[in-house]
Parts: C-alpha cells; sequence; structure tokens
C-alpha cells in the first residue's frame, strides 16, 4: 500500500539558495519589488496623474497672473506679496522676476510638495505596517526574505513613484508654452517635487517602526507633513512682503529678512520651495531634501533590527484590570478605539486654525496698495477681505476634517479585515449597532475636530483683529461645514456596506473637495465643477449668508447614504479570517 505522506521534491539547488540567503538582509527585494508595483499597478499611476494635472492646471491662471502689461503685473505682485497670499503659496523671492513661469512655481510647488508627500506616506505604511497589521508580513518573510527587504521594497516603490512624478513634470512643462520656462527650471520644479516625496517615504519608514498600527504611522508621518506646511507658511509670511519682491528677501542663502523667515528652513518644503524654479534655479537646497531622505530611511533601517515583527517599538499602554460599562456598549467601543485619532486631529486643527487666525489683522491693510480692478475682485463675494480669507481657511479646515471623518468611517473595514469583528458579531451584537457606532463617533468626531479648528480660529482671529465677535461668527461658519461631513461619512459607509475592496474611493471627496474648492478659486476652475463637491453647496460664511436649504438637503443626503450603506452591510457577507 503506498501512502502519500512523502513531501514534495524541492528544486534543484534551493537548500543552498535559502541558506545563503540567510546571511542576505535584502534577499527577495527584487521580487518583493514586483509583488508591490503589482498591488499598485492602479492607485500609483493615479497619485501620479493627479499631482501632474494639479501643477498643470495652474498654466493658465499664470499666464493672467503676470501679464505683460506692467502697471498689471506690479498691482499683482502687491497682491500676492500680503501675508495672505504668501502663507497660501510660496516665497516672495518669487516674484523678484515676475514671469508666468515664476507665478507657476509659486502657487503650485507648495500644494503638489504636499500630495508627493501624502503618496509617499501612504505607499511606504501600506507596504510596512499595514502588511504586518493584517498578516501578510509575515507570510511573506516565511519564504526566502531578507530582514530589510520588505521595507526596502516599500520605499523602492514609492521612490519609483516619485521619479517618475518628477520626469513627467520636467517633459511636459517645456511644452506648455508657459513665458519664462526653461528646460532647467522644469527639471528643478519636477526634482522638487521628487525631493519632498522622498524626504516624507523616510520620514514614513521612521513613524511605520513605532506604532504597531498602521493608522497610527501614518497618522504620525502626515502631523510631520502638516508641521511641515505650517513652518513653511509662518516663515514664508515672516520674510515677505512687498519690499522683498525686488531681489532683496529672502536675502543670501540664508532664508529671511528675519528670524522668522529662518523658520521655513526648518521645513522640506520650505527647502524645495527655495530652489526658486524658472527664477534662480538653485539646486543645493534639494541636497538638504535628499540628506534628510537618506538620514530618515537610514533610521527607519536601524529601528526596525529593535522590534519583533508586528509589533511596535512604542509599546501599548496597559489597560485597565476592569473595563468600564461604556466599553459594554458599541458605542463606548468605538470611541474608545478612536480616541487617539479623534485628539490627534482636534490638536491639529486648533494649531491650524490659529496660525491662520493670527493673520487676519493683516489681511485689510493689503486693499491699501491695490489697484480698484483687483479690489472689486477680491471683495466681490461680500463682505470684507479678512471675512473672505477667514471663510476660504474655513473650507481647508472642513477638508482636514473631512479626512477624519472618512479615517474613522473607514475603521469598521480595517476591524472586518483584520478579524476583530467576527468574534464581536457573533454575540448578540447585530452588524447595524456595530457598525453604526463606528459610523456616530466618524461624524460627531468630525463636527468636534472642526468646532475646534474654528475655534482656533476665531479665538486667534479676535486676539489680531480686536474684533469679539469672531469668536461667535467663525465657529458658527465651521459648523455650516457640518452636513457636508455628514455627506463624506455617507460616502465611506456606502463603500463599505456595497462594495468594501473599493473602499479608498472615499478620499476622492475631501480631495476633490480641495482641489476645486481651494485651489478652483486661484486657477478659475468652472463653477460646475465645485457643485459636484459637497462642500460646494456650503454658505462660504462668514463672507457670505447663511442659507437654510442647501444644509438641510445636504443632511437628507448624507441619512440617505447611511441608510443605504448600512443596508448593504447587512445583506454582505462578513469578512473572516
Amino acid at each position: 500500500m503506498s501512502t502519500a505522506t512523502d513531501a514534495a521534491p524541492r528544486p534543484p539547488g534551493a537548500a543552498r539558495r535559502r541558506e545563503s540567503a540567510r546571511g542576505n538582509p535584502l534577499a527577495g527585494t527584487g521580487t518583493l519589488v514586483r509583488f508591490a508595483l503589482r498591488r499598485d499597478r492602479v492607485r500609483l499611476p493615479v497619485w501620479v496623474l493627479a499631482v501632474l494635472l494639479v501643477s498643470l492646471s495652474g498654466i493658465g491662471k499664470a499666464r493672467t497672473m503676470a501679464p505683460d502689461d506692467p502697471d498689471k503685473a506690479a498691482d499683482m505682485v502687491k497682491t500676492l506679496s500680503g501675508p495672505a497670499m504668501l502663507a497660501m503659496t510660496g516665497p516672495a523671492h518669487n516674484l523678484s522676476e515676475f514671469t508666468p513661469a515664476a507665478a507657476l512655481s509659486m502657487l503650485m510647488l507648495g500644494y503638489g510638495a504636499i500630495l508627493a508627500g501624502l503618496m509617499s506616506v501612504l505607499t511606504v505604511v501600506r507596504h510596512t505596517r499595514a502588511d504586518e497589521e493584517t498578516g501578510i508580513a509575515e507570510l511573506i518573510r516565511s519564504g526566502v526574505v531578507g530582514r530589510h527587504a520588505t521595507l526596502t521594497a516599500a520605499l523602492v516603490t514609492a521612490a519609483s513613484a516619485n521619479v517618475a512624478l518628477g520626469l513627467l513634470l520636467a517633459g511636459t512643462l517645456p511644452g506648455a508654452g508657459l513665458d519664462g520656462t526653461t528646460a532647467g527650471g522644469a527639471l528643478l520644479y519636477g526634482a522638487a517635487h521628487t525631493a519632498v516625496g522622498l524626504v516624507f517615504a523616510g520620514v514614513a519608514a521612521v513613524t511605520a517602526q513605532l506604532s504597531a498600527h498602521g493608522r497610527a504611522a501614518a497618522g504620525m508621518a502626515l502631523s510631520v507633513l502638516g508641521a511641515a506646511y505650517a513652518l513653511r507658511a509662518v516663515g514664508d509670511v515672516g520674510s515677505g512682503g512687498a519690499g522683498d519682491t525686488g531681489g532683496t528677501g529672502d536675502t543670501g542663502d540664508i532664508g529671511g529678512t528675519g528670524s522668522a523667515g529662518a523658520v521655513s528652513w526648518l521645513s522640506p518644503i520650505g527647502w524645495v520651495q527655495r530652489g526658486y524654479p524658472f527664477v534662480e534655479d538653485r539646486w543645493w537646497p534639494l541636497l538638504l531634501a535628499l540628506a534628510a531622505a537618506v538620514v530618515t530611511g537610514a533610521a527607519g533601517y536601524v529601528l526596525s533590527t529593535r522590534r519583533d515583527v508586528g509589533a511596535g517599538l512604542l509599546p501599548p499602554r496597559p489597560g485597565s484590570a476592569r473595563a468600564t460599562r461604556a466599553l459594554t456598549h458599541p458605542l463606548g467601543l468605538a470611541l474608545r478605539l478612536q480616541r487617539g485619532l479623534l485628539l490627534g486631529f482636534g490638536a491639529g486643527l486648533v494649531l491650524l486654525g490659529a496660525m491662520y487666525g493670527s493673520l487676519l489683522g493683516d489681511i485689510d491693510t493689503m486693499l491699501d496698495d491695490l489697484g480698484g480692478d483687483i479690489r472689486e475682485a477680491l471683495t466681490r463675494a461680500g463682505g470684507s477681505l479678512s471675512e473672505s480669507f477667514a471663510s476660504t481657511v474655513m473650507l481647508v479646515l472642513a477638508v482636514v476634517a473631512s479626512l477624519h471623518v472618512v479615517m474613522a468611517a473607514l475603521r469598521p473595514r480595517a476591524e472586518e479585515t483584520a478579524g476583530r469583528a467576527e468574534p464581536l458579531l457573533a454575540t448578540g451584537l447585530s452588524r447595524s449597532r456595530w457598525a453604526g457606532s463606528h459610523l456616530a463617533v466618524a461624524l460627531g468626531g468630525g463636527t468636534l475636530v472642526l468646532l475646534a479648528g474654528s475655534l482656533g480660529l476665531g479665538l486667534a482671529g479676535a486676539a489680531a483683529t480686536g474684533d469679539a465677535g469672531l469668536l461667535v461668527r467663525l465657529p458658527g461658519a465651521g459648523l455650516a461645514y457640518a452636513p457636508a461631513l455628514w455627506v463624506t461619512g455617507g460616502v465611506a459607509a456606502l463603500l463599505f456596506g456595497w462594495a468594501p475592496r473599493a473602499t479608498a474611493l472615499a478620499w476622492l471627496v475631501p480631495v476633490y473637495g480641495f482641489v476645486v474648492g481651494y485651489l478652483g478659486k486661484l486657477l478659475d476652475l468652472p463653477g460646475w465643477l465645485n457643485d459636484l463637491s459637497p462642500f460646494g453647496h456650503v454658505p462660504e460664511l462668514p463672507s457670505a449668508d447663511l442659507r437654510w436649504t442647501p444644509e438641510l438637503l445636504l443632511a437628507l443626503v448624507a441619512a440617505g447614504l447611511l441608510a443605504a450603506g448600512l443596508a448593504g452591510f447587512r445583506r454582505r457577507d462578513l469578512e473572516t479570517k
């Protein structure tokens, strides 16, 4: 009688290859790179094309901002050299040789750097910490894979996307017909995106070693990205002004006319912007970014050797010996699981709102130097210039708060794929109560963090302007965006219920809202594009009047999306481990 217990014959040389790979920490890296590119064959091209289109969309606006008429160009220089515009765009030294290409660099390089950093963070975390959290990394490491192969593959994948982005920008801009564009400037503009993307890939490599959870790792890296943008804005406002546009601003290679200007040199985004593409074409600031990328990447490798697979260097806090009564209810459990995310976003939005609020006191002084046409354009929406600026900032706060809503609304999907939802739903807990509790925390928490950000804006704005009424008007303006946040959460719930594998599409709502709502004002995008975003239907308080009809309609749409999402979750199969 024969048996089938004999092991399958191994290929010739397999034992020798496995033995030789034991001492090679990079064994299997090439295979893992191909695997990562295969997994991201749609995701990364979409990211790269999106960042490319953001830059290209500013070409038309750059032409109008730097006209041939010297008088109109001088008026535009005065407008862009105000503190509000410098906080939103870039250093004033870009205005020293004000060509359409220089205007494009000033307007779009900072936003492109943010998107490149976001792409890098999400890519590295996805292929490192997220894979460890879901058990994929453990399965991969059971084969012939070196200790550093996984991290190296993630960094190579992110670097490949950033290099492709830089090359596309360098190759596309010279053919756009924008005055002032040079081949060297276009290459520097593309390389700036690549360099800042590499920096935040290294940052993500570090944060992926600190926490045992992918969300926390991404959150820490994105906090660094947000801090880099804030430092850049503070430094540019401190070193800017009309007096800097004649070539004296940003003097030398130190980066400012005072101590405030030096703050920008604490930010990787500030480094790449101070290459001044199409103005001076300085390459050496990019060396700072590359050095930071090497240091943070090396730190990621060192830290990875000091922890076990699946664990983080930051030890989890031991819980209480006895659970509170709140943890026996689904809402209390959901709030406990998302407490860190809620507190982190709340603190971040308070700081962001306070930073922008401190600029409100200087906004109205810009009107003294502007021509009649520009003054009319800035005040066309109604209200004072400071109120118009505050309404624009409120949109930014709302979009950031919507990121919290998406992350919190997709937490049930993470619990499901990790296998933690199955034992809970095996009890008497219904699917609707379980998922509904997480959605309630997402929507309620998003509203709270938005209120926190608008309070920070109101407090700082009232202190800067002496107008105590901002303490009431600005928080009220922030709450007007709450229904738009609920619609964002409803879209995430709908995808979770009916198409759980496509939940990443929920991120398109805040990204699209930011592009058409915030950048659309700078780029003169058609108004109907803004109507496709839930944020585009919210009255732009405090510069506009409150209208209740769109608020109620958005609330009804959100309720319908949430109900449909929960209905879909009740009907579909649960993903089990």
